[in-house]
Formats: structure tokens, sequence, C-alpha cells
């Protein structure tokens, strides 16, 4: 099936999946531009850099890692099932999850998964969790994601994810996840002034309440989603890397402790600038599917008439004419960043061609024509495949069962290493 996918995204810099949570660590990463060159001739290698890691692991010896030129390439990323992805979503992995199977060698396997075991660490209606899994594959299928390139699939229909999770908890410390800043601020949410220590913050019953061991325990079934598959590259933000060191830390004891080199170290991969889509009525906030209101966001299949009225609404200022200053004028500028990213263009070309508007409302005005455009192929290739559904749960069946064959071939390695076979 021939999918099609917007017009201006010709020069889109990767960025991160919504499924890895925001925090900042040192990590070996690999820039975009750099990456690509490599991964696309077999004959360069990779020179990886030393960082430091501060606060999150400690650092532990273990052989050399096995990845090589040479070895099988495996780029890994997933998406929570939040129903219909918006604008953010979009513009920060999505359209590059399309643009690397354009990019990258036939040889390098992709694997994209809807990471439907992770909604599970919040409540869930069992009805709309399947509806939004539906959803999620429809548009990321609409977005311009290939069957017959990239393996999609769900998580919980590849068991090896949750059975190689518990080998890793087995032999993850538990220090190691109270310290992830996710769990922290879930923490500072419930009581604040969280104890210093690590071990205070396990033991006490009001930081704790109603926080469930999903949440404390979830960044190993991560780390397994890319390790049960040997992913050698993670798409990620530069504000992204503690749960992919941790995987990487993991990894390493493993190896160290049973004196085996099973897993290779993933690496990230960096984008040369981030895509940081912020909400439409709170500009100083990320656009997200949790905040209340649908307003402040652009959702892939609203017409053009919602769009337009959404961004009459979006918050900006008085001020007259158009310029980009985050802090000053964090409303205009989100807009502007919108806009620069819708058509391709970095935001002092934006600024030039918007260099005659004076006010917000003409350049709302232009900014929904723009959008609306762009994402009117995924509207239109949404709806034909919501009339199709028989085939997008197709493609999900057979996705799996390619993940499930490369799952199921790692997990036995697993299992021999560690005597269970």
């Amino acid at each position: 099936m021939s999918l099609s996918k917007p017009p201006y995204f010709a020069r889109m810099s990767l960025s991160k999946p919504p499924y890895f949570a925001r925090m900042s660590l040192s990590k070996p990463c690999i820039p975009k531009a750099r990456f690509l060159a490599c991964i696309s001739h077999p004959s360069h290698s990779f020179q990886r850099r030393t960082f430091s890691i501060t606060s999150t692991c400690p650092t532990t010896t273990s052989p050399p890692s096995t990845h090589s030129p040479t070895a099988p390439r495996t780029i890994l990323s997933g998406i929570q099932p939040t129903g219909v992805p918006h604008l953010g979503n979009y513009l920060g992995a999505l359209a590059n999850w399309v643009k690397l199977q354009h990019e990258l060698l036939a040889d390098v396997t992709i694997y994209y998964s809807i990471v439907d075991l992770h909604a599970l660490t919040m409540p869930q209606d069992p009805a709309e969790l399947r509806r939004a899994k539906l959803d999620m594959a429809i548009s990321l299928l609409a977005c311009g994601v290939d069957p017959k390139r990239s393996v999609l699939f769900e998580q919980s229909r590849v068991p090896q994810h949750a059975e190689l999770a518990w080998v890793l908890n087995c032999i993850t410390p538990v220090g190691w996840l109270s310290r992830m800043t996710q769990w922290k601020s879930k923490l500072s949410q419930n009581k604040p002034g969280t104890p210093s220590t690590h071990a205070q913050s396990i033991q006490d019953s009001d930081l704790t309440s109603g926080l469930r061991m999903g949440l404390f325990a979830y960044p190993i079934l991560q780390a397994a989603d890319i390790l049960i598959y040997k992913a050698t590259h993670v798409p990620i933000g530069e504000d992204q890397t503690q749960h992919l060191e941790l995987a990487r830390e993991i990894a390493k004891m493993f190896n160290k402790m049973y004196s085996k080199n099973v897993f290779p170290l993933p690496e990230g991969i960096i984008p040369s600038s981030t895509k940081r889509i912020m909400s439409l009525r709170h500009p100083t906030t990320k656009m997200s599917k949790s905040d209340p209101s649908d307003a402040t966001r652009i959702n892939l299949t609203d017409p053009p008439t919602l769009i337009a009225s959404k961004f009459s609404q979006a918050m900006t200022d008085s001020e007259r004419g158009i310029t980009y200053d985050p802090v000053g004028r964090p409303g205009v500028s989100n807009l502007v960043t919108i806009y620069a990213a819708m058509r391709g263009i970095d935001v002092d070309a934006v600024l030039r061609e918007l260099g005659d508007v004076q006010s917000n409302r003409v350049f709302k005005e232009r900014l929904t024509e723009v959008v609306a455009e762009g994402l009117a192929p995924i509207r239109t290739e949404s709806e034909r495949l919501r009339a199709d559904e028989g085939y997008v749960e197709e493609v999900l069946r057979d996705g799996a069962e390619r993940a499930r064959e490369s799952a199921e071939t790692c997990l036995r390695e697993v299992y021999e290493v560690v005597g269970l076979r």
C-alpha cells in the first residue's frame, strides 16, 4: 500500500519518542548527521565518546561491547497508546520515524512499538485502551510508517518483553530505580520536602501513598524493550537520556555477571535540533494529551476549522510584530517553532518570511494555513484506514509475529546463559 505523507519535512531532525521520560544525563550519543553517514556505510565505524555518569547508576566494568561496524544494526523506538497523536508527538518523533525509513540502508532493522504495557502504570478503562491502541496504529500508518520497511507491533503481543524484564529485575539494584527523576518527581508531588536518602523515600508511607510498583519499576521494562531486540540505536532527545543510560548500565551488569557479551550497549541518536512543541494555552509547558483541555493541542486529525479555532485562542501577547524570544514571548515563540517545523525551515527564515506581519491575528491565520495543509494527507489517510480497520489489525498481527521471532531468539540465549535452559 502506498501511504502519503506531508510535503514539508525534507529537513526534519531526529527527536525523541514520547515513550522515554524527560531526564538529563551525560551519555555516549551520536549526532544525527554522523550517525546517518556511519550507518549508511558499513565500512565506517562509530567512535564512542567517553562521558561521565552523574547521579544515575554506578559505573561498572564489563567485557568489551559486541557492537562493531559489521554487526547487525537495529533501531528501536516506542510510543504509548494515547489515541490520536497531537502535533507535538508528530514534530517531536513521528515525522522522524518516517524519515528514518528512507534514510537508512535496507539491512538496518527498525522496530516501532506501541508500548501498551507501560500504559498500565496509570489506571485505564479497558475499552478505551483497546480503542486508543488502534487509533495510535492508524495514526502511525497514516503518518507514513511503512510496515514493509519497519516492524510495527503492540508490546503486549510479544511476551518476551515482560519475561526479559523479570530477569533484569532480578539483577537491577533498587537504588538505581529510586534515583530516576520520574519517580522522584512523583514522590515530591505526594509530599513536599522529599527525604534526602533513597532508603527513606522507599520507606516513607506518606510519600509512596497511591504510588504503584509499576511506576517504580517500569524503567526496567523499558530496558527490556530495547535489549530484547539487541537494539544498537535509540532515537532520543538530549533531555531524555536517563532511561537509556539505565538500559546501558543494566546491559553492562548482565554481561559482566555472566561473563558473556549478550547485549550490545545501545547508543542514542541525538537530534541536531529538537522540535519542542508547547501547549497552545500554557506555552511554558509541553503540549500533552494529559491536559484536560483539548484547546491546548492540535490533534493530527483535527479539521481545518478546528485548527483555526485553536490557534485563534492560543496564548500570545499584545506586542506588535513577530519575534522569537522563548523567555519574553513564549506564546509567539511557540507558534514560530510550529511554523518553522511545518515548513521545514529554521526560525530565522520564518522571521524573514513574516517580516511584514505586525498582527498576531494575521500570523495565526497564516500558521493555520500551513498546519492544515501539512496535516491534510494524514487526516485523509486516517479516515481511509479507519474504514479498513481489519487491515490495520493485520499489520499489527504480522508485526508482532516478526517481533516475537527476533525476541524469542534473544530470550532463549538469555535463559541459557542464566541457567533456565
